[in-house]
């Protein structure tokens, strides 16, 4: 099957403002790509990309004085399949894992393991280890947490969403990668595209989405507590720590957001 992803940013500026935009297609789905996602932004301005400490594609420029619509739309092939399921995959001891994964046993800003260590045992310690205890942070999470788009704060931490019991998908993943952490499992941060394919309408309004990956068995895993099932795709745009490290757009001047639209659907044949 083929998916088309895009979205269209719309922004006003009162003076020429640097930004970094994290918005290009992971660069592990390259060879999926029919129609790459070059990104235009109007009026036209220089841009030049590189790739952040965690592999990301991020793009740099400076937006000019006044108003920028920044866009891109791409088309990739996709298996059509749901999120893995490994239910047989094993936690690895700290003391052997592969030293890139350590990075992401450690608190960062949006996952406080220090504060939720003492929960996190308390919870999970009779849990199955390996996947059955990813798992049950996951089950614990969509349970704990009440979704709603008003609940969105991007100040708000694993820590706080643990004790306001509500909040968005990127609150969910946060939450879940601290609990894994302190439980000895690396996990990360994931943002990306996810539509609704394969489930039945009424649908909600699109934004970019938030999940997480647990490194389990020597595999980076797939784990999506907001939504708690195998999904059909997704499409990741970038990993790290948390969501510091995978801000869409960073702007180094002031400016007002006016309109933001995401979309991803299904190509269908042509009748």
């Amino acid at each position: 099957m083929q998916i088309r992803v895009g979205y269209e940013l719309v922004y006003s500026f009162p003076q020429p403002t640097p930004m970094i935009l994290t918005l290009s297609v992971h660069y592990s789905r390259a060879s999926d790509m029919v129609r790459p996602d070059h990104m235009i932004i109007q009026p036209s301005v220089p841009m030049s990309s590189y790739r952040d400490s965690f592999g990301n594609w991020c793009t740099r420029l400076v937006a000019a004085q006044g108003r920028a619509r920044i866009t891109s739309e791409a088309v990739l092939n996709d298996t059509g399949q749901p999120d893995i399921v490994a239910p047989t995959a094993m936690q690895i001891p700290v003391q052997a894992l592969p030293q890139e994964t350590l990075i992401f046993l450690l608190g960062s800003r949006y996952c406080e393991t220090d504060r939720l260590t003492e929960t996190a045992w308390k919870l999970f310690a009779q849990a199955p280890t390996g996947w059955g205890r990813v798992q049950a942070i996951c089950d614990f999470v969509q349970r704990h947490i009440t979704f709603g788009y008003e609940y969105a704060n991007p100040m708000k931490t694993a820590w706080d969403v643990y004790n306001e019991r509500r909040g968005v998908c990127r609150d969910y993943a946060h939450l879940a990668i601290a609990l894994c952490r302190c439980m000895n499992i690396p996990a990360r941060y994931c943002t990306g595209y996810l539509g609704d394919i394969g489930l039945p309408p009424p649908y909600a309004p699109m934004d970019f989405a938030g999940w997480f990956e647990a490194y389990l068995g020597g595999t980076w895993y797939t784990f999506d507590p907001r939504n708690n099932v195998p999904r059909i795709g997704r499409v990741l745009i970038a990993q790290g720590r948390d969501a510091a490290d995978v801000a869409i757009t960073t702007t180094f001047g002031p400016n007002t957001l006016e309109s933001f639209r995401v979309w991803t659907d299904q190509v269908l044949p042509a009748p």
